[in-house]
């Protein structure tokens, strides 16, 4: 599908409406921090006429929209986080490979911080109002506060839980680390109170598309439920069932709304077009980071062209093949690895969706208008696994002929940091933990529903059965597949407790000894015949590692360790670091 001007005109005019909202909140949110708890002395009530202030600003709706708006900018804008795993390569990464250093100071701990305090002081402002609007804004700064909180738990485990506006002299400024269980039973309280104020998403105006629902909260709660839940499960701690049965219920609750579904506007090529222009504001769509053209974008077809996000074999190895079989399983009708297309025939489509078929002709970056071939070096630039993105890759002309621009770059599709599939998969996922056992009509339901997307036979038990196959293996090869180069397997593998297993093996790409490639610049050159392993594969990386007593969980800056020690109190490190 084509990003027509009429599309692009209502998206934008959409847009610019919130973005000046975000704009003035940026404007404005650091006089309110300012002002807004330093209080007013009470001989003194002089207020100007031409300055905003803590005592004029939070009154009405508007105000409390505004200020919610900064909790929006701190949304993760595109990356390359699934190369902190094992199934995408660029360049050697320090958490995938067990190198990782304590730092200083880390963003991830400092910015969710921030945020979590404009949430706090949000809720402490709206603290008592009987004011719906009001209250709808609290709503989101409280799931704000939840998400903020959510970023902590997935690295760190339990953090000091701060629910309230600290200031320099308040004991809580040196709050002790709570428990990872205190921290996800926060997390998912904060939820559960949330979506009780919050609209559905069929209820919000137009200019409002994007902003927090009902819906989003609930997902959110299934993700850090089934995420706390698998955790404790694979280390036998006996809370794992709460958190899964939160899991089952927040993800049926979703489901049976009927608010979302999965897009299937670009017909057999949907699951693709999902992750570019077309599928922006899908009825699958439950949470982005927006953008749009002149006011906030993006250039993600650029930034994955030169430094690369490039799928591993083990990833490609992991796509069924055409009639729902492992390409190791027998009677597979994989088609092998000898030719440069052989490995991507009678393949789940999902695949070719994520990779191109060497030799493909598409419009890309650089190519707006005439198709050009694909090949792992050109027009791609990293070939280090010798497979070539596809996923979020532009067919938007006007995109593809501008460059890096940063936020003044001219891409503009969104990113889905919370889709419809997830919830699915999320269901699926934790009914088979809580219970050893799935149902074909909870298949159908959920996982069932992505296959159909993409035409791939149904998984049942019969077919499990007849072909040796594991449940909990095929859910979650099929959570993989789906959510494929979205963020999601580096805390996959942690909380199923197999990074120590899947972290530790080297990162390959195609076979070169004995195919095609052998044939071919660059992997046609001497030298890589050194680069290969027994069976003649690529090997990207070696001599990786990972200490199951240290590496599930990243370390605290150590300023912040010692920032408490300085004032005799105590913020502990994760153990081994």
């Amino acid at each position: 599908m084509k990003h027509t001007d009429k599309y692009h005109k209502t998206t934008t005019t959409r847009l610019a409406n919130r973005r000046t909202g975000l704009i003035r909140a940026g404007m404005l949110w650091a006089f309110v921090l300012t002002l807004g708890w330093s209080g007013c002395k009470k001989d003194l009530n002089l207020v100007s006429e031409q300055d905003i202030t803590d005592a004029t600003f939070w009154k009405t709706g508007a105000d409390f929209k505004l200020a919610a708006n900064r909790l929006y900018l701190g949304l993760d804008g595109f990356g390359t986080d699934d190369t902190e795993s094992d199934i995408a390569f660029n360049t050697p990464n320090s958490v995938s490979n067990g190198n990782l250093q304590p730092s200083e100071t880390s963003g991830n701990w400092t910015n969710p911080y921030s945020y979590i305090r404009s949430a706090n002081i949000i809720l402490a402002k709206a603290a008592g109002t009987t004011d719906t609007e009001i209250k709808r804004y609290a709503a989101e700064a409280r799931f704000f506060r939840a998400w903020y909180y959510w970023k902590l738990l997935r690295l760190y485990g339990g953090v000091p839980l701060i629910g309230k506006v600290l200031t320099v002299e308040d004991p809580d400024l040196f709050a002790p680390r709570a428990s990872r269980i205190e921290t996800a039973d926060f997390i998912l309280k904060d939820l559960d109170e949330a979506k009780n104020d919050l609209p559905l998403q069929t209820a919000l105006a137009g200019a409002d598309v994007g902003r927090i629902t009902k819906g989003t909260a609930q997902a959110l709660a299934a993700r850090v439920a089934l995420f706390e839940g698998t955790w404790e499960k694979s280390r036998g701690d006996g809370s794992a069932a709460k958190y899964l049965d939160a899991a089952i219920t927040n993800s049926s609750a979703v489901i049976s709304s009927g608010t979302y579904s999965l897009y299937t506007g670009s017909g057999a090529q949907s699951y693709r077009y999902l992750f570019i222009e077309a599928g922006d504001d899908s009825k699958e769509s439950i949470l982005d980071r927006r953008y749009a053209r002149n006011i906030y974008g993006q250039s993600t077809s650029y930034d994955y062209d030169g430094t690369g996000y490039n799928p591993t074999r083990k990833m490609a190895d992991l796509y069924l093949d055409a009639t729902g079989l492992p390409i190791t399983s027998a009677g597979t009708v994989f088609q092998g690895y000898a030719t440069f297309t052989s490995e991507f025939q009678n393949r789940d489509p999902r695949m070719t969706q994520t990779m191109i078929i060497p030799g493909t002709l598409t419009n890309r970056v650089f190519y707006p208008t005439t198709k050009i071939a694909n090949w792992p070096n050109t027009p791609q630039r990293n070939f280090n696994t010798g497979y070539i993105l596809y996923k979020y890759m532009s067919e938007d002309p006007i995109a593809n002929n501008s460059g890096q621009l940063g936020t003044s770059s001219l891409g503009e599709f969104d990113r889905h940091l919370i889709r419809y599939a997830e919830v699915l998969l999320v269901y699926a996922e934790a009914l088979y933990e809580k219970n050893s056992v799935i149902s074909n009509a909870d298949l159908d339901l959920s996982i069932n529903k992505l296959r159909d997307r993409v035409n791939m036979p149904h998984l049942t038990n019969a077919f499990v059965t007849a072909n040796g196959l594991d449940m909990r293996t095929e859910i979650r090869r099929e959570r993989t597949v789906e959510l494929c180069l979205e963020g999601f397997r580096y805390d996959d593998v942690r909380r199923w407790k197999t990074a120590e297993v899947e972290l530790l093996q080297d990162v390959k790409g195609i076979k070169i000894t004995g195919t095609d490639w052998a044939t071919r610049a660059p992997y046609n050159d001497p030298s890589y015949l050194t680069k290969v392993d027994a069976n003649g594969f690529l090997i990207a990386e070696k001599a990786r590692k990972f200490d199951p007593a240290k590496n599930y969980l990243q370390p605290l800056p150590t300023k912040e360790v010692a920032f408490y020690t300085t004032n005799g109190k105590v913020l502990q490190q994760n153990p081994n670091w």
